[in-house]
């Protein structure tokens, strides 16, 4: 799924990346844990996240995650909006919960896919 249709699908609003747009997400991951993350995510993958510091920022670009979802209405600081572009880290908020959020992208076709369940 292109990242153009995952904001549709999130009704979410972009707040830096839109130099991605049409790059292809396969599979997401839910998590506010960030070392949840490092020991889950593979490739084109999504991050959903209520955290909204610099820190989920420099996770995703560690494990090569080019797109985050902040969710619960969560917006962050110009910092971390900052920090998203200058590493070309597409990054959205929508207002929906991590649950529902995970879920829409699961029934538009978006996988989970991780080290437990392989």
């Amino acid at each position: 799924m292109k990242v153009s249709e995952i904001i549709k699908t999130l009704d979410a609003k972009l707040l830096a990346g839109e130099e991605n747009l049409d790059l292809d997400i396969i599979s997401g991951c839910g998590a506010d844990l960030m070392s949840d993350v490092m020991a889950y995510v593979k490739e084109s993958v999504i991050l959903m996240t209520g955290l909204v510091n610099p820190q989920v920022i420099r996770t995703a670009e560690m494990m090569d995650i080019q797109v985050i979802c902040f969710v619960r209405g969560k917006c962050p600081g110009e910092d971390v909006i900052n920090l998203a572009k200058e590493k070309g880290i597409t990054i959205m908020t929508t207002g929906d919960t991590l649950f529902i959020s995970c879920g829409k992208l699961y029934q538009a076709g978006i996988v989970g896919r991780g080290v437990w369940n392989e």
